[in-house]
Parts: C-alpha cells; sequence; structure tokens
C-alpha cells in the first residue's frame, strides 16, 4: 500500500523538478570494456629460464604415454598410434607428475623442415613434437616414444617464435584496452555544466559563499 503511494509521490515530484536537474538524477550507462585474460605473461623468457617447474622440465627426463590405463597392453598400443595418427597424445612428463594433452599437426607434409609426428625417423619409436601454452609461457614439447613399451624421454623447450607472435598479440591488447580506457574518461569524466546552471545558482556575478552555495 505504501509502497504504491511513494511511486505516485516520486511521480508527482519528478513532474516539478527541472529538466536539469531532472537529467541529472539518472547516470547516462556507461560502456562496458571486457578485457580479456592474457594468454602469456609479459616475459615470458625469464619465467621459463627462472621457474623450477619449467627448468626441470626443460631437462629430457622420462615420459609414458597414459591413455586408456585399464585395457590391456596390445590395445594401448593401438589406441597409442591411432591417437598420434590422429593429432594427439596423452603423456606424463613422470619425473614432475605433469600430465599433458599434446596437439600435433599428423599430416605428413614433405615439405615441412620436421614432423610433428613422424613414426619414419626411427624404427619403432614416434618422434613428437608439440607447441602450446603452459603457466603463460609458449614452450614445445620434443621427444619420442617406443612404440612397443609405450614410454620414451622428451623435455619442453621454450617456443621463441611463438612467444614472439603471442608479446605481439598482448601488446595490441593492451594497447587497445588503454586507448578505449582514455575515451571513456574524455567522453564520460568531462564535467558538462547545464546552460540554466548560473540561474540556479543566482547569476555569474554574485559571490559564493565558503561552501560554493
Amino acid at each position: 500500500m505504501h509502497h504504491h503511494q511513494n511511486l505516485g509521490d516520486a511521480a508527482a515530484l519528478n513532474g516539478m523538478i527541472p529538466p536539469y536537474e531532472a537529467m541529472a538524477m539518472y547516470e547516462q550507462p556507461k560502456p562496458r570494456f571486457i578485457f580479456k585474460m592474457p594468454r602469456v605473461v609479459p616475459d615470458q623468457r625469464s619465467k621459463f629460464d627462472s621457474d623450477e617447474l619449467f627448468r626441470r622440465l626443460s631437462r629430457e627426463s622420462e615420459v609414458r604415454y597414459t591413455g586408456y590405463r585399464e585395457r590391456a597392453m596390445e590395445e594401448r598400443r593401438m589406441r597409442f598410434v591411432n591417437d598420434c595418427r590422429k593429432g594427439y597424445a596423452e603423456i606424463s612428463m613422470v619425473a614432475s607428475g605433469t600430465n599433458l594433452q599434446l596437439y600435433f599437426n599428423a599430416n605428413l607434409n614433405p615439405y615441412a623442415q620436421e614432423q610433428e609426428c613422424d613414426f619414419e625417423r626411427e624404427r619403432g619409436k614416434v618422434h613428437l613434437r608439440s607447441s602450446f601454452i603452459m603457466n603463460g609461457v609458449c614452450v614445445r614439447f620434443r621427444g619420442w616414444v617406443d612404440l612397443d613399451r609405450l614410454d620414451g624421454a622428451a623435455c619442453l623447450e621454450f617456443d621463441e617464435q611463438r612467444a614472439q607472435q603471442e608479446d605481439a598479440q598482448l601488446q595490441e591488447q593492451i594497447q587497445s584496452y588503454n586507448q578505449r580506457m582514455a575515451e571513456s574518461r574524455r567522453i564520460y569524466h568531462t564535467p558538462q555544466t547545464p546552460p540554466e546552471d548560473h540561474h540556479h545558482r543566482g547569476g555569474p556575478g554574485l559571490p559564493r559563499g565558503p561552501m560554493g552555495w
């Protein structure tokens, strides 16, 4: 009951307020800028060289295929080969307990300098190479897996070329965001005095009190 009465009173009072005052009661909606979480850290090389996990993973160590652990060994061998030919593999770097879902180009391109999934390089093994972003750093997995034992050796390398590409995208993203924020401040934070304001305050020539009234 009181709620409806208050709304009516507010509507009646609103009709008595000068137009520029009424407009001041409602702030113009401000644009929302969505800043995507950066894919990489600002100094990738420094983090790769100093981070303890990357230092351990950068040393060649034992790896194992971890897919279909509940299946028989023969079936796991077959599934590992099929997965590789499809372009992915589940690999664990044993020393650090780091599990990786690798993706790579499994198409045999005779013009490529180095195949990402190469069954021909060494008999009984598949050599794998996969680039990805880990903890904000562009890295490249490089190693091999024995097709019979389903284990092998590998390490992570810093992917300099990919890092430069990601750094350039990060700088563009930051620059674009800063430009939009500056434009927003220019539009929405510039004080705009209504033309009737000097009448409301008693005219431009009249002195004001200590509080600006």
